[in-house]
């Protein structure tokens, strides 16, 4: 069975002050960001995947690294977050479940064979990390049952941060991508879950990753951090 997985690459990611989209930042050890989910996704999947990376920034640059894949673009990468990069790679996925991470992840190969587990079942998850919570991290709380209940950077008393590699199921797909048309602009991808949640119940599973390594390279000192690992 093919896994769809889409990777959000449409940012400027001006905060790391790199000339090339963000996922083409050249890691220690030679890979590129996106080189690197590639490689993890293969090792997972194998063959099995289909991926779909959104571009905007840039985007003949990503094309040109990763001609395997196919791209939808969204034309508003500069005035739009996540939420609208992850509405046209839904829109323009075929019948089934999604996995999608943020370009700007470098992550321990496992993640994905846990991820797989999950989308055997066909169960909606997010990865956490509750070795941390930091305020400006996007955090999460559960349910009584275990499921996620609020997903956002304002959760107070969060019990860890979401990774940004998640998973909606084939019969979650069509609430969240109602939710993520109606979410403003400037929203990230989390408030259409959180809204699907609340709404729709949707039930979300937390998949905690707390004991690999998952790195959101936004600033330096993350990719100095992420180094330290591959």
């Amino acid at each position: 069975m093919t896994t769809q997985v889409v990777i959000l690459a449409a940012g400027m990611g001006s905060r790391l002050g790199r000339s090339l989209p963000k996922p083409l930042t050249e890691l220690s050890d030679g890979r590129t960001i996106m080189g690197q989910q590639f490689e993890n996704i293969e090792h997972a999947f194998g063959n099995n995947a289909k991926v779909t990376v959104v571009v905007g920034y840039k985007l003949e640059h990503i094309i040109e690294a990763f001609p395997q894949a196919s791209f939808v673009y969204n034309e508003q990468y500069d005035q739009t977050n996540t939420s609208k990069s992850l509405m046209r790679a839904l829109q323009s996925s075929a019948p089934g479940g999604v996995l999608w991470m943020n370009g700007d992840v470098v992550f321990d190969p496992t993640v994905l064979d846990r991820a797989a587990a999950m989308i055997a079942r066909d169960q909606s998850f997010v990865t956490v990390n509750t070795a941390k919570v930091s305020d400006e991290e996007v955090k999460y709380t559960t349910s009584a049952e275990g499921y996620i209940k609020e997903l956002s950077k304002t959760v107070k008393g969060g019990l860890g941060e979401a990774v940004g590699i998640n998973y909606i199921s084939s019969a979650d797909k069509a609430t969240l991508l109602h939710h993520l048309a109606k979410v403003g602009d400037q929203d990230y991808f989390e408030r259409g879950i959180e809204l699907a949640i609340e709404k729709n119940r949707i039930l979300v599973e937390p998949v905690d990753i707390s004991d690999l390594y998952a790195v959101e390279v936004d600033f330096a000192e993350d990719l100095e951090r992420a180094n330290l690992y591959v």
